[in-house]
């Protein structure tokens, strides 16, 4: 199998850990950091509510959002002011510990490298930067560019266009299952990082690669052939 002539790679839980909002969340959510995994599932299911009904909102917004609905339902009223502050730790998650080594060596092997996510593009700059992952991309796309979110398929095919390769020659590297589902519907090859408590959806074919990080992953990539 040949390589992918690009890479676009989810943010949010697939390179950054976002336990690192275990803390400011659960703190907003009454000490229930459990309820932290429930919170970004709800503002996954938010985004899908405004993509479908054409009314884009910026992703922290849909964030806020989320965070004042488990709240009510845990019998706490949190402002809009104190969402968004519990929430503002996103833009300086910490990477997984197999990330800066796994970018390392595919871009070493030449691997063109772009970020593709549901964050607005301001986020994304601050994530990147504040991770240290800056110089590993080329590009850094958001969906807030198609006013859109993933797993809408025009996002992928977007993508591809944008970086100038047909969709079949880019790979998405995620451990979203949805997200993976919504690259290999519109022709996208497909790697799952299967982090803990990451599942592929099962109603979809499965991604070419699955590993538990990124460093198995990369090391399959840089094994094609050019």
């Amino acid at each position: 199998m040949k390589r992918p002539k690009i890479l676009f790679f989810d943010v949010n839980e697939s390179l950054l850990d976002l336990a690192g909002l275990k803390k400011s969340v659960g703190g907003a959510l009454g000490g229930r950091e459990d309820l932290l995994p429930l919170w970004f599932k709800t503002m996954l299911h938010y985004s899908l509510v405004s993509t479908v009904s054409d009314q884009y909102h910026d992703f922290g917004v849909l964030g806020a959002a989320a965070l004042q609905t488990v709240a009510r339902n845990e019998g706490i009223e949190l402002s809009d002011s104190e969402a968004k502050a519990a929430i503002s730790p996103i833009r300086s998650l910490p990477p997984h510990p197999d990330v800066a080594p796994a970018l390392t060596a595919l871009k070493e092997a030449g691997f063109r490298l772009a970020t593709l996510t549901n964050s607005s593009n301001a986020a994304v700059a601050d994530q990147m930067k504040n991770a240290g992952l800056t110089d590993f991309f080329e590009a850094r796309l958001s969906v807030e560019d198609v006013q859109m979110f993933k797993p809408h398929s025009h996002v992928y095919k977007w993508a591809a266009k944008k970086m100038n390769v047909a969709v079949e020659e880019s790979m998405l590297i995620a451990a979203h299952g949805w997200d993976i589902a919504g690259a290999l519907a519109v022709g996208m090859r497909g790697a799952f990082i299967a982090r803990p408590g990451a599942q592929l959806f099962p109603l979809a074919k499965s991604p070419e690669i699955v590993c538990p990080n990124l460093l198995p992953i990369s090391a399959q990539l840089i094994s094609m052939k050019l």
